[in-house]
């Protein structure tokens, strides 16, 4: 999956709109980022360098290093303090150090749908290995609400639930209907915003 991702941004991958998600202005808004940020699945680097003009300390994690050099040049330009680390989500414990953690809140927009259903509960723990007690993870996934053979996984509220259930050390608050901006040929597509909180 690493080569995968790097390969894509060979070109421009169709999740890549150009836009900040305005999801996150949505989360902003109403308070839901608190604290320091990880930005699990960063891209190019939108969504930590607009959080990090909040005033939050932000790490924004990849695996696809193109990408972070992208959003290193987004957050120079914008003058962010945001900081950039090549990683894999599923193995966060081991780069601890790098992510300079723990983390209040954990920003998923689009990581979680693109993992396997079998590292769905391993990402869940990785994440908790890196998140204080209390804090939270919101996760932003293609919902299967989208028409079947189109665009990434189709998650359910039930794939979220058994990944960030008590096992993988979270509790579930609350699962919303939300929306995804992508270059593929819908423009937006239906979402699922999970809250979930650190025991």
């Amino acid at each position: 999956m690493t080569l995968a991702f790097a390969n894509a941004y060979e070109g421009v991958p169709s999740w890549e709109t150009g836009r900040l998600q305005p999801v996150v202005e949505r989360l902003l808004a109403r308070g839901s980022i608190a604290g320091a940020v990880l930005d699990a699945g960063c891209g190019t680097g939108r969504a930590a360098v607009r959080v990090a003009a909040d005033g939050h300390e932000v790490v924004g994690l990849d695996v696809a290093a193109r990408a972070l050099e992208l959003a290193r040049q987004l957050a120079d330009s914008a003058h962010a303090a945001a900081t950039f680390v090549v990683g894999d989500a599923l193995e966060l414990a081991t780069a601890a150090g790098a992510l300079a953690g723990p983390f209040d809140t954990v920003l998923d927009v689009g990581l979680f749908h693109v993992l396997q259903p079998a590292d769905r509960r391993r990402y869940a723990e990785s994440l908790a290995s890196v998140v204080r007690p209390g804090g939270t993870a919101l996760v932003v996934a293609w919902s299967d609400r989208n028409p079947f053979g189109y665009g990434p996984e189709r998650v359910t509220r039930r794939a979220i639930r058994s990944a960030f259930g008590q096992p993988a050390g979270w509790r579930v608050e609350s699962i919303e209907d939300e929306q995804l901006e992508s270059r593929l040929g819908r423009g937006v597509v239906h979402a699922w915003l999970a809250t979930v909180r650190r025991r």
